[in-house]
């Protein structure tokens, strides 16, 4: 392949990580909008979370199956394919003001990021110098983080309409002024998805049509290893760590909106920006935390970060007006490192099990589908505020993990999510 080849390719397969960067991050917008559009629970509104994110651990084997058999390219393209088809679902959804359409969107949209993310790390690697692949992977897994800040920019400008009325003023609707004003609020979700369906539609094109190498996935470790892979203790504690990890970030993301209405009396829009900077946050910390790495163990800063999560937010539950708010800033920052150390830690040592062990690590991703259920349940129980000592259990079992890992002096970082 001639050099300017790769380099549009490289273009290319860093678009796919600003893309589900941006998908997923639409989340914490969704929860807010759909749950006053469609008239939702706590516990419904979570359920947005669930459908992306249940995804990943029900298409993970299909989509490597489909990959080892028809290619990483054909895997891409699928994947861009899903996740237009999924964005474009929003908008008969919102017509017919029916939550089970949304979620089945976002379903689908999740399936076509699954594909996008088992193939898009390996292809920015092979694409270059074999020597710049790690470089290569952390410019492309920035942008990934820029998404994540520019999404809840992008959806509290265009999505959230900033209307926000009571039970008293729904009481004092007649029935069609207030289907009129719930059909408003969701219609607002057509345009922007659209719009997202049409240039994910127009990527999947340049893709098709771009050169790209034949990756190599042959698997040569004997099977015995694969059936063992059970007995490997760490990787199991890091299994569990990274479920529980991903139950928390996207607790914390999800209801932030929510939270800062709630906590500190600021409406949705003002909000959306403060997600951003929280986002922000995150995305700067990761790099900070992977400065302190040169001087610290990773598996020390990771349970010194668990430790300090944890404080903040129990100041989170406890605190009055806008101190609550920061904390959270806080908990983004310190969250910013752990998904990567945690599967650098737990992948360690296993030799040829190493792809299967990566795998369910991966895997592990289904634990934002479960734990948001839990905190939108206790949210309708009790506050939202309370309900984030949910993330704050979340992160003792990523602290066991972390102690248990102490003698491990470096690791190197290579995965993000």
């Amino acid at each position: 392949m001639s050099k300017p080849t790769n380099r549009f390719a490289v273009v290319l397969i860093t678009a796919l990580f600003f893309l589900w960067g941006f998908a997923l991050n639409m989340n914490p917008i969704l929860i807010p909008h759909l749950k006053k559009a469609c008239q939702l629970s706590d516990v419904q509104s979570a359920f947005i979370d669930s459908a992306s994110y249940i995804a990943y651990f029900l298409m993970a084997i299909p989509a490597g199956l489909f990959m080892k058999r028809y290619g990483y390219k054909a895997g891409i393209t699928l994947g861009l394919l899903l996740f237009a088809g999924g964005a474009f679902l929003f908008y008969p959804a919102a017509d017919s003001l029916q939550f089970s359409l949304f979620l089945i969107a976002l379903f689908v949209i999740a399936s076509g990021l699954t594909l996008l993310e088992t193939a898009a790390n390996p292809y920015i690697t092979v694409l270059g110098d074999p020597e710049t692949g790690t470089q290569r992977l952390n410019f492309a897994q920035s942008f990934n983080g820029l998404a994540a800040f520019l999404a809840p920019l992008a959806g509290g400008q265009f999505i959230l309409s900033g209307k926000n009325l009571s039970v008293a003023d729904k009481q004092a609707m007649s029935a069609d002024q207030l289907q009129a004003y719930l059909k408003e609020e969701a219609s607002s979700v057509q345009i922007p998805f659209l719009l997202i369906g049409g240039f994910v539609l127009l990527v999947a094109l340049l893709i098709s049509r771009t050169p790209l190498p034949t990756i190599s996935d042959e698997d040569d470790s004997p099977s015995a290893n694969q059936e063992s892979i059970l007995t490997e203790k760490n990787l199991i504690t890091g299994v569990i760590a990274q479920f529980f990890y991903v139950g928390a970030q996207v607790c914390v993301s999800s209801f932030f909106i929510r939270f800062v209405s709630q906590a500190a009396n600021i409406t949705e829009k003002p909000a959306a920006k403060l997600l951003s900077i929280a986002l922000l946050a995150f995305m700067v910390g990761r790099f900070f935390g992977t400065f302190l790495m040169r001087f610290i163990a990773p598996s020390r800063l990771l349970a010194l970060y668990s430790l300090l999560n944890i404080g903040l937010l129990a100041i989170a539950v406890t605190g009055h007006g806008q101190v609550p708010v920061y904390a959270l800033i806080g908990v983004e920052f310190f969250m910013s490192i752990m998904f990567p150390t945690i599967f650098a830690l737990s992948i360690r040592g296993l030799g040829s099990k190493t792809k299967l062990g990566s795998s369910l690590v991966i895997m592990a991703i289904a634990g934002g589908a479960f734990f948001p259920v839990i905190m939108g349940q206790v949210s309708d129980l009790t506050t939202m505020q309370t309900a984030y000592l949910v993330p704050a259990c979340c992160f003792l079992p990523i602290l066991y993990f972390a102690v248990k890992n102490f003698t491990v002096k470096n690791v190197t970082l290579t995965a993000s999510h």
